[in-house]
């Protein structure tokens, strides 16, 4: 259809530059002033360039204070400086309000506690830095709970909810943050501290009558309510969602004149919060869950207004093809399994005071909606885990949304607007109406329970038709929710996506009104400038916008995924944070360990994007700032796996420390770890001799110092005898001549330093009547390569693998290891190494753990009656099949305990470096570690990746056995003349 390009009203230019000079000026006295990190250099620029919007605006510079003075004497010398300051939270924000050309304040690393929290009061004061689960956890001590609970709630900062009014899963029962905001101490940019909240009549007349700059603004505030207080009344959406706009009814005589709670939602254009005060509110103490299967997602919209009057907790909303693209992108299949038949559902949670009250209310709901003609297919859990498998699906809807195989890219910028409850069945199917009118596609889910509907939408933002196309779009839509009584933002806020818009749901009066709102806090208009009001033009500083054109420069990676293109991979990450959760999962064990944003995975996303497109870094392959951003990387593979868009970070890294290094210097303990195999294979020669070097008390302190291993760290044992050599000599018991033929893969650590894994996993897979073989030369999957990023030499050695393998892989052989990290190199790595290669594809396919290949050939285990406590390996978890891993050891019959405590911390290399060893140490001390030492003496530890083994060992004292030392200790608590009849089953 034609596109109308114009704007909705007139906006401000794009944000001004701010003088270099000044810059350091600036810079210089925050140095003076403050305790603060001050990072105005090209690389902490590009790191806080973009949020989780579509916009990328460089700030002048960063701020990490690490106490409220530092905040107070930051924001006065961007005052006394005349520049603008944006004060940021998670860094999550979606409409483009967490970017400017500002000073940007993190305070997410240092100010991020609770400073006191008052379970009779049900008050809780925090830190603006405070992640919202560090106080829902905290809180949950005492059955209580912050209400409002965003998908990021694992990682998103109680600051950046207050500027942003946060609502989530559970503002059906508790609200949005406004409604949970007591008071709030702020700081303005004109340097006034104090503390605002309810204000009482005679409150309100003590302020005024205490003159000054307080009672000038409490004075210009009422004023303003009254003066606005019809128009306000009329105007103001009354539905759950109402987030655009600033919460000017706040100031209404009715609403108890709370300043407070008007700041909220005001994104930072207006003052600097220093500390919250927040109401907490009972959290059950049981729920339910009940799932309901529609037709299609109008339908289930339709029968929102009968669940609510049932009173849940919860209701959220997802459609059919949402499940279709999660089904491409093979997210959550078990999870998935578990939805009732249907092309649309609801999911309802109710709460009780036990779990027979609140399912007491869900099958009262079930018995309400058999009645009707229409009911769904409805399915109620009590099972906990399912519970938490089918919040997952809803939870990744953004995830499950972005960079879908054979869609085209996805945007936010319509993504959150909200409608009565009431309506949400007819929204939608207008809404999808207007979708198809301009030719857009979108996966529909939300928080249906208060009309709230998120959605990434196909835009294309890229040629200058799309974008205007697109600014037609929005025009529309915002006719379409005004029209319903809605609310542009139902969550996500106006920043500059929507902003311009707001005249449509306001009018002019009104826009006057927030006008005079944001002037009485901030007259000079230098908090978060062009955001909320007065808004930069929706289409300037487009981050993928039209005027982007990224290099393609010659890659090591194929990047199949992305289109063959490096600048498209490092420009995948959308955002969202999940690399900053502290505990679940994975990804990210460096920013665990420094809670520093270059050391996330979407930190060193943004340096790499920015290296790319060129800016603030102008070095490309060769920037010092990416450089040691990605040096703390520990390659897990994490971020693979557990970032929504799967990142693939350590992919990343070789491709960039490949190009850093060409034909330049490495640090030392690049060739004394990379070239691991070659020094083993020499070592295993005169192995006593070896192990003199490396351990003899003067000796050994001066080889780790030339090759830049830590002091502190023990460097391994090489064995006597490595594992092949044992192998050849040793004699194989009589098999069928039809046992299947194996190639296990002696890799490198297990055959030169640990041997008794290897020998194990071959009684194992006798036992399961296959005929082991090893290759027919020493070999190495060149994991250590990748780390280091000596790509070219991986590539050679390992086109010797593949030529050596060739005729096994030919004939269907498997392979079989028990390293993850070499497992998962053939799986990644190789088929990205040699695309056109089809031999690296049949490894790729034929390699497998030695769990996942029992659990392919139905292996029952004897019996082993022991308690295991079990680590995965990080690229177990990222690339290859826990599940297979878990259900063999579920066959032992033993107690299992798997660890969700991330990465060890030792990564290979990563840990014993002499620059990278006191972190290693810091990651495994939050929880592998202790977990280990609380274990009791008999507790069998399991660890399949010797880098766990090792740091277990050295952290703890404890020897963790590999999995197939656990099957073959079961094999020899066997009866003796049942150890060895082959036990397939």
């Amino acid at each position: 259809m034609a596109a109308d390009a114009s704007a909705a009203v007139a906006s401000r230019p794009a944000p001004p530059a701010f003088a270099r000079a000044q810059a350091v000026a600036l810079a210089a006295e925050l140095r003076r002033t403050t305790g603060a990190d001050v990072r105005f250099d090209g690389g902490s620029r590009a790191l806080y360039a973009a949020d989780g919007s579509i916009y990328r605006q460089v700030p002048i510079g960063v701020v990490v204070p690490r106490t409220v003075e530092d905040v107070i004497a930051t924001v006065a010398a961007c005052s006394a400086h005349d520049a603008p300051v944006l004060m940021r939270g998670g860094g999550t924000s979606l409409a483009g309000q967490c970017c400017n050309v500002a000073v940007v304040i993190d305070c997410s690393k240092h100010l991020n506690g609770i400073v006191a929290l008052d379970p009779q009061t049900r008050r809780a004061r925090v830190q603006p830095g405070c992640v919202l689960d560090t106080l829902r956890d905290a809180a949950e001590r005492y059955h209580l709970t912050f209400g409002p609970d965003p998908a990021t709630h694992a990682h998103n900062t109680l600051g950046g909810m207050v500027g942003n009014d946060s609502c989530g899963v559970h503002s059906v029962m508790a609200g949005r943050t406004v409604d949970n905001v007591h008071t709030l101490d702020i700081v303005t940019y004109d340097g006034l501290r104090m503390t605002v909240g309810p204000t009482s009549d005679a409150e309100y007349e003590t302020i005024v009558a205490g003159g000054g700059r307080r009672a000038e603004i409490y004075q210009a505030l009422r004023a303003l309510g009254d003066r606005y207080a019809a128009l306000i009344r009329a105007r103001y959406p009354q539905i759950p969602r109402r987030v655009s706009g600033y919460a000017l009814d706040e100031l209404l005589p009715e609403n108890g004149f709370n300043v407070a709670r008007a700041l909220v939602g005001a994104e930072g254009s207006c003052v600097t919060v220093l500390e919250a005060e927040l109401r907490l509110v009972e959290s059950p103490r049981a729920r339910s869950l009940l799932v309901l299967g529609y037709p299609d997602v109008f339908h289930a919209g339709d029968h929102v207004p009968v669940i609510l009057e049932h009173g849940p907790i919860g209701l959220e909303g997802i459609d059919g093809l949402l499940v279709e693209f999660m089904k491409r992108k093979h997210l959550h299949p078990r999870n998935r399994a578990l939805l009732p038949p249907g092309d649309g559902w609801l999911l309802v949670e109710f709460g009780g005071v036990d779990k027979q009250e609140s399912d007491a209310k869900a099958r009262r709901l079930m018995a309400r909606l058999e009645g009707d003609g229409d009911a769904p297919a409805m399915k109620l859990f009590d099972d906990l885990r399912e519970e938490e498998l089918l919040w997952k699906v809803r939870e990744s809807g953004l995830g499950a949304t972005a960079f879908v195989p054979g869609e085209p890219d996805t945007h936010p910028g319509w993504e959150d607007a909200a409608v009565p409850p009431a309506q949400v069945g007819a929204y939608l199917r207008d809404f999808k109406a207007l979708l198809s009118r301009y030719g857009y596609r979108a996966a529909l889910y939300g928080h249906f329970g208060d009309g709230c509907i998120h959605c990434r939408i196909d835009f294309d933002l890229a040629s200058t038709n799309g974008v205007a196309t697109w600014r037609a779009f929005m025009n529309d839509a915002a006719d379409l929710v005004v029209g319903y009584g809605g609310s542009l933002s139902g969550e996500h806020g106006d920043g500059q996506v929507r902003a311009n818009l707001l005249p449509k749901m306001y009018g002019p009066e009104l826009m006057q009104a927030f006008r005079e709102f944001k002037a009485i806090w901030d007259p000079r208009q230098r908090m978060n400038p062009g955001k909320k009001i007065d808004a930069y033009p929706v289409d300037a500083d487009l981050r993928n916008g039209p005027d982007l054109h990224l290099p393609l420069p010659a890659t090591q990676f194929a990047y199949p995924d992305d289109a063959h293109s490096f600048g498209h991979a490092v420009n995948r990450c959308v955002g969202v944070g999940n690399c900053r959760n502290p505990r679940g999962g994975v990804m990210c064990p460096s920013y665990r360990g420094t809670r520093d944003e270059q050391y996330s995975t979407r930190g060193r996303a943004r340096l790499l994007f920015e290296m790319i497109r060129g800016g603030p870094i102008a070095d490309g392959f060769r920037s010092r700032a990416v450089h040691d951003a990605l040096d703390l990387c520990l390659a897990c593979k994490g971020c693979k796996r557990d970032c929504p868009v799967n990142v693939d970070m350590a992919t990343y890294k070789a491709e960039f420390m490949s190009r850093h290094y060409r034909r330049r210097l490495r640090p030392r303990a690049a060739y004394a770890m990379g070239l691991i195999w070659w020094w083993s294979r020499a070592a295993a020669k005169l192995p006593r001799l070896a192990n003199f070097l490396l351990h003899a008390p003067l000796v050994g302190r001066l080889a780790k110092g030339l090759a830049g291993i830590a002091p502190q760290r023990t460097m391994p044992r090489y064995a006597q005898e490595t594992f092949a050599h044992w192998f050849a000599r040793r004699e194989a018991p009589p098999l069928p001549a039809d046992a299947r033929e194996v190639v296990l893969w002696p890799d490198t650590w297990n055959n030169y330093f640990h041997p008794e894994p290897l020998r194990a996993a071959v009684r194992v897979l006798e036992a399961a009547g296959c005929r082991v073989r090893l290759p027919s030369r020493s070999l190495c999957c060149q994991r250590p390569l990748y780390a280091e990023g000596m790509l070219d030499l991986a590539r050679r050695e390992l086109t010797r693998v593949l030529d050596t393998l060739a005729d096994d892989l030919a004939r269907g052989v498997a392979v079989v290891g028990l390293e993850p990290s070499c497992i998962a190199s053939f799986r990644d790595e190789l088929p990205q190494l040699f695309p056109g290669d089809g031999r690296a594809r049949r490894l790729a396919d034929n390699s497998f753990l030695l769990s996942e290949f029992l659990d392919r050939a139905h292996y029952q285990p004897p019996p082993l009656p022991r308690r295991l406590i079990v680590q995965a390996h990080c690229h177990h978890h990222a690339s290859l099949d826990v599940e297979a891993e878990k259900r063999q050891l579920q066959k032992l019959g033993a107690t299992v305990d798997w660890l969700d405590a991330g990465c060890c911390g030792m990564a290979g290399s990563f840990g014993f470096r002499a620059s990278s060893h006191v972190l290693s140490q810091t990651i495994g001390e939050q929880q592998l570690l202790p977990a280990i030492r609380a274990a009791d003496a008999d507790t069998v530890i399991v660890a399949n990746g010797f880098s766990c083994r090792e740091q277990i060992l050295q952290g703890t004292g404890r020897v963790a056995l590999g999995f197939a030392e656990v099957l073959d200790l079961a094999l020899r608590e066997q009866m003796p003349e049942t150890r060895t009849r082959g036990a397939t089953q």
